[in-house]
């Protein structure tokens, strides 16, 4: 048996070394995917999600709602994007997910104040995402002694025995009992398709040129468009298989309301489901093998769990962040399905989610159609 011989382990070093160099796919995500996490935990989360859209419903013109609301506004968790009219508005507000919170103010707020009466006044908060509304709750339970303390002096010092002035009414809609199961659990369809839809049909194509048979696929009279449909619909039946298990297991062990319909549940899969897939057909016609089908997944599904909302408050991220995210299936198909289940949404709450869905599905289709190579060189 030969000794060990540094020239051949240095000649072997090389070989490798040539060969990274001509998969430039491989050592792209091998630099690309550590620059991505830290462009992304560095910059992009954040666990403290501040100015939430906030609605006001204001039923008293005085100097002391104005003063309460420039204290809550001065927290730097609220930032107020619209004044609504009736209790109607507010919850369509809330419902469509436009704002996260809604301030009332009551009619006969100045008059019980300077009672000492201790007013009410009723805040509602979205709290779907528990995550998203919990640090701005306390920072509005912190203002009870202090939102009016430079307004109330003298003869107007409250009377009451606590010394708090006003009381906050906090009304946590959607989760009162902030479960963080409520909102992981139907995440966790969106997560769990995003990972395996796009996995198993970016390996599709690639597994026919590894092993041979896409030659037999070419020579058959088929469309590009009849092979992608004849590699997807196969998956979408299976997708559907693995989301009746998750919403049988989040019923049943999780306990998690199912408010909405599940025919509108069914439309907003399956085009999230047809959108996954259309990427990783996209996928298999770029990638040369396996490994690289399954390197563009990663790279793919990396910020889609970051940016969507799933893992962080997606209020929390900076602009930026932000409209990477809008361009994410998961993002819009995580929103439509915590309205769906946990708001009771209709056709007109969650058709703004869907839309978005649709246009990324027949941009992505395109791409993949016009991708598909009918030759193999």
């Amino acid at each position: 048996m030969r000794g060990f011989s540094s020239v051949r382990m240095i000649a072997v070093m090389l070989k490798e070394f040539v060969q990274m160099r001509r998969d430039r796919l491989t050592f792209g995500m091998i630099i690309g995917i550590p620059v991505l996490q830290l462009l992304l935990f560095g910059f992009a989360i954040n666990n403290d999600p501040k100015g939430l859209p906030t609605a006001v419903q204001v039923r008293d013109e005085s100097v002391y709602v104005r003063s309460l609301l420039k204290a809550i506004e001065n927290t730097g968790y609220f930032v107020f994007t619209a004044q609504v009219h009736s209790e109607r508005e507010a919850a369509l507000l809330l419902d469509q997910g436009r704002v996260s919170f809604v301030i009332t103010v009551p009619e006969d707020f100045s008059r019980r104040l300077m009672r000492g009466e201790r007013p009410q006044v009723l805040v509602e908060a979205d709290a779907s995402d528990p995550s998203a509304s919990v640090n701005a709750i306390a920072a509005l339970s912190r203002l009870e002694m202090t939102a009016l303390s430079h307004d109330l002096k003298g003869a107007l010092a409250p009377a009451s025995p606590s010394g708090a002035p006003i009381e906050l009414r906090i009304q946590r809609r959607y989760n009162p009992e902030g479960i963080s199961a409520y909102n992981i659990v139907p995440d966790l369809l969106g997560v769990i398709l995003t990972m395996t839809m796009i996995l198993i049909t970016g390996l599709s194509v690639t597994r026919e040129t590894e092993r041979g048979t896409m030659e037999n696929l070419l020579a058959m009279p088929l469309t590009p468009a009849e092979v992608m449909l004849g590699k997807i619909v196969p998956y979408v039946l299976i997708g559907y298989i693995q989301v009746a298990f998750t919403l049988l297991g989040a019923r049943f062990v999780f306990h998690v309301p199912m408010l909405g319909s599940m025919w509108l549940l069914a439309l907003a899969l399956a085009l999230f489901i047809a959108a996954n897939l259309s990427v990783g057909f996209t996928f298999s016609t770029l990638a040369r093998n396996q490994l690289q089908a399954m390197q563009m997944t990663f790279f793919f599904f990396l910020p889609s769990i970051l940016l969507s909302g799933f893992m962080f408050p997606f209020r929390g991220m900076p602009g930026w962040a932000q409209s990477i995210g809008e361009i994410l299936p998961l993002t819009h198909f995580l929103r439509a399905v915590r309205g769906i289940l946990l708001k009771g949404n209709g056709w007109v709450e969650v058709w703004p989610h869907l839309w978005p869905l649709l246009i990324f599905l027949t941009l992505v289709s395109t791409l993949a159609l016009s991708r598909y190579r009918r030759t193999l060189d």
